[in-house]
């Protein structure tokens, strides 16, 4: 019997227990003029210049906005090359080559309690603008146009479910900082004039709902923010999923929250937007998840941006060296991007690095058992969708809806017969814009 499917593996023991370890200070920084959203840049340094963390050295260009790019260490300027990107494609990096003396630039200024209370919604937004937050998540969309909306926030939503498996950072990031996701949080209910704070996280975290409950009785306790307990189940962390069971508000496709009076953030968004605000810092490290059965030590590390995966694996004890060849995957395991090398550099949005065993499995021919429909959260029919790409039938793929599709990969890890679905609907996807 064909049943639906919401329940993916976990494997979050080793990392997830213990403390994040720290390696902040690399010999050098490898920073991206170029993601996902941005193709063009500015450059503002040359080779051979000093510069200071924090300090502005480039300006990326996206389609209807600019990112500014800062220096994640003090040190010397090098050469600009390509390394790869969390997304599998090799973009522009500017080295820099670490001085170890963390000078800060002297845009660094902590703003007291006092002026904070005093800054305007244009003020914060134009902070976090400067120091280029972005979601954190993965995502990559510029906080400050979330912020700088005009809508009649009533509730804003902190998602910390991080329901991919093998993923922890999260995790660790609450268990580690709690107070600075609360000020962040703080910050953002000032902006948009919320009334409602939501902190989302899956009812099994029990030491995170107790961390962030303890601080909310006490030292916060004026501030209107509630925890609340979601499913187990994935893709939880999706966002129209996270309104739906926090909230009981269901967004419909192509619409956005704000209109609804409800805006979410990453919790390592909140966390950076505290860093921002506060210390008129940008994001210069990250909580880092370094996992998977070909690994030999996964934990979490605290890294600056700029940081090269490779020194991470090594630093983690290296590869299982009984594998003769291993599967490296930037992000989880559902959603990430699988890459041709480990030469991957860490940005502000790149969460994890797993390392797998290479395992062949034999694709066989759809036996039309229905467990992708079954378990398709966004209730599409992704058989059928793939059926339509091998036809070239865009017509069909517009008609079945693939545009909904949001790349969870559970068609994928259902599929009795081992087909890679989700790669068919993300070329329906591509093919009709």
């Amino acid at each position: 019997m064909i049943k639906k499917s919401r329940q993916v593996r976990d494997y979050k023991l080793l990392d997830k227990t213990l403390p994040t370890l720290r390696y902040v200070n690399p010999e050098e920084v490898f920073i991206h003029l170029q993601n996902n959203r941005c193709k063009t840049y500015d450059i503002f340094v040359k080779e051979g210049d000093h510069v200071l963390l924090g300090e502005v050295i480039g300006m990326r260009h996206g389609g209807f906005f600019e990112q500014p790019v800062h220096a994640t260490v003090s040190g010397t300027v090098g050469k600009i090359s390509k390394k790869f990107h969390r997304t599998g494609r090799k973009v522009d990096t500017v080295h820099i080559k670490n001085d170890f003396l963390d000078t800060m630039h002297e845009s660094v200024v902590d703003r007291s309690i006092e002026e904070i209370e005093k800054l305007t919604q244009d003020e914060i937004v134009e902070i976090v603008k400067e120091k280029g937050l972005v979601g954190l998540g993965g995502s990559g969309f510029p906080t400050y146009i979330k912020l700088a909306t005009k809508e009649k926030i009533d509730t804003v939503v902190i998602n910390a479910v991080e329901c991919e498996p093998y993923l922890s950072s999260d995790y660790r990031m609450i268990l580690e900082h709690p107070g600075e996701i609360l000020e962040g949080l703080k910050y953002i209910m000032q902006a948009l004039n919320a009334k409602k704070g939501l902190i989302a996280i899956k009812s099994k975290k029990t030491p995170l709902y107790q961390i962030l409950s303890q601080l909310l009785n006490t030292r916060y306790k004026d501030l209107n923010v509630e925890v609340a307990k979601l499913g187990n189940h994935y893709p939880q962390g999706w966002e129209v999923e996270v309104f739906k069971w926090a909230l009981g508000i269901e967004i419909p496709h192509g619409q956005l929250p704000m209109k609804y009076g409800v805006i979410g953030f990453n919790v390592t968004t909140a966390y950076g937007i505290h860093s921002a605000i506060r210390h008129n810092l940008p994001v210069y490290e990250r909580h880092f998840t370094v996992n998977g059965d070909a690994v030999k030590f996964p934990q979490n590390i605290r890294v600056r941006v700029g940081t090269s995966v490779k020194k991470l694996i090594e630093i983690s004890d290296g590869y299982d060296t009984l594998q003769k060849e291993v599967i490296v995957v930037m992000g989880g395991p559902m959603m990430g991007t699988s890459t041709v090398s480990d030469d991957v550099i860490v940005s502000k949005t790149t969460t994890s690095v797993l390392i797998f065993k290479n395992v062949e499995y034999k694709e066989e021919p759809c036996v039309r058992c229905g467990s992708c429909v079954y378990s398709c959260p966004a209730h599409l029919e992704p058989v059928q969708i793939m059926n339509a790409v091998k036809r070239n039938d865009k017509d069909v793929m517009k008609g079945l809806e693939a545009f909904k599709c949001i790349e969870c990969g559970l068609c994928t890890y259902v599929c009795t017969s081992k087909i890679h679905v989700t790669d068919y609907i993300r070329k329906a996807k591509r093919l009709i814009g």
